[in-house]
């Protein structure tokens, strides 16, 4: 599953990363629903669906009314999934009691899912933290979603104080899964194929969702669906990254208004943080990139750079280099959140 990410997973992004296959569900950004009445044309208008994966629709808040008919009209609009955010750790949604902080208001999360559940005869997910301050109420937060009708639940297992420092503690997937009867998908510092392969073995869960490892390596989902197939996983080269780079661009363009160059400029510079992240000398190469004041300036230089690095070059293989305990979790920058 490609994970829900604020500024990111459009709908151009959603189809461009699941053509690359091996992606089975994609997730839209959140969709913050407030207490004002809700605007069906904006909710309906985020069901854009790709041909290539299922869609989730993440919805963010805490009135049961207002996210009960959100429910309805995404399912009117032709989701596949309706999704609720328990996992925005961003100051302003704590400050609001929604995202993660509906973890420590299990009466709300009880009667907003249960408002959902009303309204969608489909499959009703949950995306949860493992706590807000603490972590020892994970395994009752998922008993709770479950009894209250979620379909299954993606766990990403950092309290919401952790935001995206330190390293998510995958143990918390595999004591939801062992407690609970429905569907577990794992998330959370899966950057290598391997990873979330072994994540799936040790917690038994029954997916991974990733978010800033498929910033980084856009090819990774190919790379999990080749490894559980017993082939060998492609590794992209600096070809391929270059042409995904030139794909966003294409992809992302008609999402703005003609005169936008300015925002898709700063749009592909955040992007350019994760993808450069696999060459030894990335950090120094997305500096003198950043530093550009056009997008065709930044596709120029990055042309030269990356035309003829080989797959060997980057850090971009399905297993961790030797000797190493995968990524730190901020490698790749926090551009984008991973709601």
């Amino acid at each position: 599953m490609l994970a829900p990410m604020e500024g990111v997973t459009h709908p151009g992004y959603r189809e461009l990363i699941a053509s690359y296959g091996g992606v089975g569900v994609v997730c839209t950004e959140f969709v913050r629903i407030t207490r004002a009445a809700v605007n069906r044309r904006m909710i309906e208008g985020e069901v854009v669906r790709t041909e290539h994966a299922a869609l989730s629709v993440q919805v963010m808040g805490d009135d049961e009314s207002n996210m009960a008919l959100a429910t309805e009209w995404v399912v009117a609009g032709g989701t596949d999934v309706v999704d609720i955010n328990l996992g925005c750790p961003a100051p302003n949604a704590v400050r609001k009691g929604v995202g993660a902080a509906m973890l420590a208001r299990p009466e709300v999360l009880t009667r907003v899912v249960r408002a959902m559940r009303g309204r969608t005869p489909g499959p009703l997910s949950a995306k949860m933290r493992a706590g807000v301050d603490a972590s020892d109420r994970a395994v009752t937060t998922a008993r709770l979603l479950e009894a209250a009708g979620v379909d299954f639940i993606t766990v990403h297992p950092r309290r919401s104080i952790d935001a995206y420092r330190g390293r998510a503690d995958h143990r918390i997937v595999k004591s939801i899964k062992e407690s609970v009867g429905i569907p577990v998908v794992g998330n959370g510092d899966l950057w290598y194929a391997a990873e979330a392969i072994a994540l799936m073995k040790t917690s038994g869960c029954d997916a991974v969702m990733l978010g800033r490892p498929a910033l980084r390596n856009p090819f990774i989902f190919a790379q999990i669906a080749a490894l559980r197939a017993g082939k060998p996983a492609p590794r992209p080269d600096g070809a391929a990254l270059l042409a995904h780079v030139h794909a966003y661009v294409a992809a992302t363009r008609p999402r703005l208004r003609a005169s936008s160059d300015v925002v898709l400029c700063g749009l592909l510079k955040e992007q350019l943080r994760s993808v450069l992240a696999s060459l030894v000398d990335g950090e120094r190469i997305t500096r003198e990139l950043v530093r550009q004041g056009d997008v065709d300036s930044i596709l120029a230089r990055l042309e030269s750079r990356l035309r003829h690095v080989s797959a060997a070059d980057l850090d971009l293989g399905p297993d961790p280099p030797r000797g190493s305990l995968s990524l730190p979790c901020a490698r790749g920058g926090d551009a984008a959140s991973s709601a």
